[in-house]
């Protein structure tokens, strides 16, 4: 089966853990915070922690290529104010480094927020700038950029930001997308029918290109189509519906990559797994 389908998993009392958090709802990826994210600062992995993280991984037939770990939710590598941003580029190498330490390829973050301070094409030009030396100081990790629902002040939201971001980081063997079907459909772009679908996918491919995608986030929305409002739903339960998951699942141009619920309710987790495993014709 080339669909690799799995949830954000907690990682609490240790990241070892998150692989066997996976494993118990029948997840085949799954994504993690390396750290609290909702902190700035966190201590260092031990290498008993990296090496069970490492165990756990092979005991349950995971591959790291398969693991799309998130940064911190405090991190804004756009944003205007110099000292700020060089706070949050810091967090973000640190969080390099520990995907890094646990043997895997992925970091997925969101671009960033203008804060209404600078335009959004400042704000993606820092970005880009504060990527650049991320990647030179950090070794093998791969950046990829999560499209944003445009709620407040975040840029990301259209595909042009995307490939803008793309355009200006010099090493694009670095840096990959994540798409997120909830951000997608507040910000716009409808995938809703065959037809609509199809036509977000090609501007995708267009404007970005598919080479980039690296995982996907598979949600609901609670918001309406280009509401730009975050708000996650259970599968088939939001405005979206079913259908789009069902296009996503057949899409040969999605095999291969971490394809991560973040709906609402944990509990249903292992049901909406096997729920997106059965609209494979």
């Amino acid at each position: 089966m080339a669909k690799f389908v799995g949830a954000h998993v907690s990682a609490a009392g240790g990241v070892h853990n998150a692989p066997l958090n996976a494993q118990e709802i029948g997840a085949r990826a799954f994504a993690l915070f390396t750290k609290n994210q909702r902190q700035w600062r966190a201590k260092p992995l031990t290498e008993e922690v990296i090496g069970r993280f490492k165990e756990n991984l092979r005991r349950v037939g995971i591959s790291p290529d398969h693991v799309l770990p998130h940064d911190s939710y405090l991190i804004n590598l756009g944003h205007p104010e110099p000292e700020k941003r060089r706070r949050s580029l810091e967090a973000f190498i640190d969080e390099a480094e520990r995907c890094s330490a646990l043997g895997l390829k992925y970091l997925n973050f969101h671009p960033g927020s203008h804060l209404r301070q600078i335009s959004e094409e400042e704000c993606l030009e820092l970005v880009a700038l504060s990527l650049n030396e991320a990647m030179e100081r950090t070794k093998g990790v791969v950046f990829v950029v999560e499209n944003t629902a445009g709620q407040g002040s975040n840029v990301g939201y259209r595909f042009e930001h995307i490939a803008r971001i793309v355009e200006l980081v010099n090493d694009k063997s670095r840096i990959g997308v994540c798409l997120d079907t909830c951000h997608l459909f507040a910000a716009g772009y409808d995938i809703r029918d065959r037809s609509s679908y199809e036509r977000t996918m090609e501007e995708f491919e267009k404007v970005v290109g598919f080479k980039y995608l690296k995982g996907m986030h598979l949600n609901d929305a609670k918001s309406g189509l280009g509401s730009r409002v975050d708000r996650h739903h259970s599968i088939g339960k939001g405005n979206i519906g079913l259908d789009a998951f069902r296009f996503i699942m057949n899409d040969p141009r999605l095999d291969g990559i971490p394809l991560i619920l973040e709906t609402i309710d944990p509990s249903l987790w292992p049901y909406e797994i096997e729920l997106l495993y059965s609209l494979v014709e």
